[in-house]
């Protein structure tokens, strides 16, 4: 059969022909030229019909055979001859426009004509169209479907467009033209290997190693694509078939190939049968190949024979190092993984005295010595292992971790540590896809506790701090996006297209692409998608269309791209218990370094990203400590929250609320949540005394001195002798009693000091209670009772006592500094008022005499 090209060159030649045969025509006279050009015009239409190959073949010298040749039952008419004529010579002066007129004049009365169409393409290839040019290919193909060399062009022009689908189509046709072609069918294989079907690929493989028994690559090849795709048993069982059909002649490296997978499929017993009867089918008179020798011997090894084993190994002493360096690490691996260390050792050392060169060498010879307990030899074999594997983050590790054992905690940190010229090397590692082993999140955890168990607060908190917050923050992130991921309508119709036809104004159209059923429901439900939004969108049109308003799509936003969040540098920050202990420790050293906004910005992401996680003790442990650092922050909106938390855990707790309200006076801009949780928290328990003073506190600060005494009075129902309600009952009075609406003032200033001197009896006539009333008589103008009472104040002497402290603060009172201690006395406060009243008497001498008393040092 004659290829397309060579197709083209005849079609050029009887061109020239018919030229030469047109010229001699017109050089002729009378009727003897029409004549002869009948007979030329014959002639050349029948070598033209010879060449379109209708009759299958050119003319030969040989006797024609009797009988109907085949092919030749369908004739074409004398005018489509004729046609074709015209249309050759249009081609062949290079008329290619004029020729397709014609042929397509002749596709139309003979369609069922496959050369034609080839024509028409060849035409349009030779005017550049070559995408028409191939539908015409490809319409010449399917009318003459058993042309190998047609489907085989069309192929490799698929292949040339990239069209998946197109090229499979081609290739197929192709294959079921031409059985005998193998090399079609490693394209096949080649092609589904591509798209990564392993499957298909396998079975292709297989097909030619049944086609031609003796190809052995195909047979290694589909055993391979087996073994990928989980089918170990079908790998090894292809493989056995051949060894059982070729007793005397198989290819040894099929041999080698069913040992290896054997063993990776741990079938140490088949191993060794396969090696025996391998040794008595192909090794009867000779020694077994080093590589058989050294997997027989790692089965011994697996099936627990070290003697054995070590009979197969004998092999490698009579032998150089150098040319068995792989089998001889082999066999020194498997010992190792199996805990023989000094076997392997052995085996490492015949290495390393034969001049192997391998990096992990001195990593392996470590890992053994490791075994046996001997850190001397370990760490120097590490060290040499760092020599050469600078990156090696395992080695670098378990090197610090025997620097620790031996009380070497400096030369660990020195191991751990950035290099000095670490900032040049960022800037070379900025050109590699790799970091630096500086920067990788074991070292740092690892350096980070070296530096916890020294109490080197400050360099654990600079070495840890950004690892935990970067890892916090991308956690927090992922509780925003557990949401389903909305597809943007490009992934759509991406997904919609993978499946369509990649040809919808072609010849080749129609056709189902490879792709798998798990794409095929994709693109389903995409395309469902797609029609729904497409409904909407003309539904909200014809709407504003409707009202009168200017239609504006929407489709930006629906491209807008979803932030990708990356993995966090420590993975299972929050569910690891190390890690959760971790955190608490970085809050409790932030603490210490007074770095309070960064401590609670940590609690304040573990709060939030592990609510779910966390256990509960850890979780109040990180709120206690948020808690205390917000009373040493000014602004306290991140603290508030844990406060908040204590309360609503503890509500009756005098000391959570006493930690609340030392808060809530630096909360600022939080007041009106402060206000909205007390308002909360007073509708939930009613009878809680703490929540209502903190309330009438505020109504005070506020001067609504009413409201202040409408809820200092309810707490006074609940608590009737307690000292601080009945001193801020009477303080409400009495302010309530300086404002001009109110009509029974003195009624009120009688209760307001009852209330006084309830709060002295209490307070068992302690100097603050009688304070108190000196100073609200002084209030309402009643100096006299104001001066008697000063004076008692002046008689008493109070010592200075500690300061509350909150639960987590520090309660060591060996350590008395002064500013633990608060100011008690108030001698100095009620001379000086004294000395007002005096003065404001007109007693200035008085008033002099007391200060020089009282209020100098």
């Amino acid at each position: 059969m004659s290829s397309p090209n060579n197709l083209s060159l005849d079609y050029e030649a009887l061109a020239e022909k018919k030229r030469k045969a047109l010229a001699d025509m017109q050089r002729g006279e009378g009727s003897s030229k029409k004549s002869r050009k009948e007979d030329i015009s014959e002639g050349i239409m029948d070598e033209i019909m010879q060449a379109m190959n209708y009759g299958g073949r050119r003319k030969s010298n040989k006797p024609k055979k009797r009988g109907r040749r085949m092919g030749s039952k369908n004739k074409l008419s004398p005018q489509i001859k004729s046609l074709v004529g015209d249309a050759t010579l249009h081609y062949g002066n290079g008329r290619f426009k004029e020729a397709i007129s014609v042929l397509n004049e002749v596709v139309r009365l003979a369609p069922s004509f496959p050369h034609l169409y080839h024509m028409l393409g060849l035409a349009h290839k030779a005017l550049g169209d070559n995408k028409k040019a191939f539908q015409f290919y490809m319409l010449a193909g399917l009318l003459k479907p058993k042309d190998p060399d047609l489907w085989k062009l069309l192929f490799t022009w698929s292949l040339e467009q990239q069209n998946v689908s197109q090229t499979s189509y081609c290739l197929s046709k192709a294959i079921i033209a031409d059985h005998a072609d193998i090399s079609l069918r490693f394209l096949q294989a080649s092609l589904y290997v591509e798209l990564g079907d392993h499957q298909k690929a396998a079975d292709s493989y297989e097909q030619i190693q049944q086609l031609s028994p003796e190809n052995v690559e195909a047979l290694k090849s589909a055993a391979k694509l087996y073994q990928k795709c989980g089918k170990i048993e079908r790998s090894v069982a292809i493989l056995e078939d051949y060894l059982e059909s070729h007793p005397d002649d198989a290819d040894l490296s099929v041999i080698d190939l069913l040992v290896a997978m054997l063993v990776q499929n741990n079938g140490y017993e088949r191993v060794l049968q396969q090696i025996e009867l391998t040794q008595v089918s192909y090794y009867s008179r000779k020694e077994l190949p080093v590589y058989l020798k050294t997997q027989a011997g790692i089965c011994h090894i697996h099936l627990g024979d070290t003697e054995k084993a070590e009979v197969f190994f004998s092999v490698f002493q009579f032998s150089r190092a150098h040319d068995h360096a792989d089998l001889i690490t082999e066999v020194a691996d498997a010992f190792l993984t199996l805990g023989h260390a000094s076997s392997a050792l052995k085996y490492y050392y015949m290495l390393e005295n034969g001049g192997v060169d391998d990096d992990h060498l001195h990593l392996k010879i470590a890992h053994c010595y490791l075994s046996f307990g001997d850190r001397i030899q370990a760490v120097k074999f590490f060290q040499k292992a760092l020599l050469q594997l600078e990156n090696n983050v395992d080695a670098r590790l378990n090197l610090a971790s025997l620097l620790i054992e031996d009380s070497k905690e400096d030369e660990a940190i020195s191991l751990l540590s950035p290099p000095k010229n670490s900032d040049l090397q960022n800037i070379d590692q900025n050109f590699d896809a790799s970091k630096p082993w500086w920067h990788n999140e074991k070292i740092k955890l690892k350096l980070c506790n070296i530096y916890r168990a020294k109490g080197m607060i400050e360099d654990f908190v600079n070495t840890i701090l950004p690892l935990v917050r970067e890892s916090l923050y991308i956690e927090s992130l992922r509780l925003k996006i557990k949401v389903k991921k909305r597809l943007t309508e490009s992934d759509l119709f991406q997904r919609v297209r993978k499946v369509d036809d990649q040809q919808t104004d072609g010849v080749f159209c129609g056709s189902r692409p490879i792709v798998t059923a798990a794409d095929r429901l994709k693109a389903s439900r995409a395309r469902k998608l797609l029609q729904k939004k497409a409904a909407l969108k003309e539904e909200k049109k014809a709407a504003a269309i409707a009202a009168g308003l200017e239609w504006h799509s929407d489709d930006t936003n629906d491209e807008s791209e979803e932030e990708q969040v990356k993995e966090p540098p420590l993975r299972n920050l929050l569910k690891d218990e190390e890690h959760q202990y971790l955190i608490i420790d970085l809050c409790k050293a932030l603490e210490s370094l007074q770095r309070y906004y960064e401590a609670l910005e940590i609690i304040k992401l573990a709060l939030k990203s592990g609510h779910h996680i966390l256990p509960v003790d850890h979780s109040e442990q990180l709120r206690s400590l948020g808690a205390q650092m917000a009373y040493s922050t000014m602004d306290s909106k991140h603290g508030f929250d844990c406060i908040k938390h204590i309360v609503q855990q503890h509500p009756y707790s005098i000391t959570a609320w006493n930690c609340y309200y030392k808060v809530i006076p630096r909360s600022g801009k939080s007041y009106s949540r402060h206000c909205k949780f007390l308002r909360s928290m007073r509708i939930k328990h009613k009878d809680c005394v703490p929540s209502i003073v903190i309330s009438g506190h505020q109504f005070t600060m506020g001067s609504h001195h009413q409201d202040a005494a409408r809820e200092y009075l309810e707490a006074y129902k609940l608590l009737p002798e307690n000292p601080l309600i009945n001193l801020c009952v009477g303080t409400a009075l009495i302010n309530l009693t300086l404002g001009f609406r109110l009509q029974n003032k003195h009624q009120c200033l009688a209760q307001g000091l009852a209330f006084l001197y309830n709060n002295l009896r209490l307070c068992e006539s302690s100097q603050e209670a009688l304070y108190n009333i000196a100073r609200a008589c002084q209030h309402v103008g009643l100096a006299s009772l104001a001066v008697s009472y000063y004076e008692k104040v002046l008689a008493m002497v109070e010592k200075d006592h500690l300061i509350p402290k909150l639960p987590n603060e520090n309660w060591d009172v060996s350590e008395k500094n002064e500013k633990d201690y608060g100011y008690c006395d108030l001698g100095r406060e009620a001379a000086f008022n004294l000395h007002l009243i005096y003065k404001k008497s007109g007693a200035m001498d008085l008033a002099r005499q007391v200060l020089r008393d009282h209020c100098t040092f």
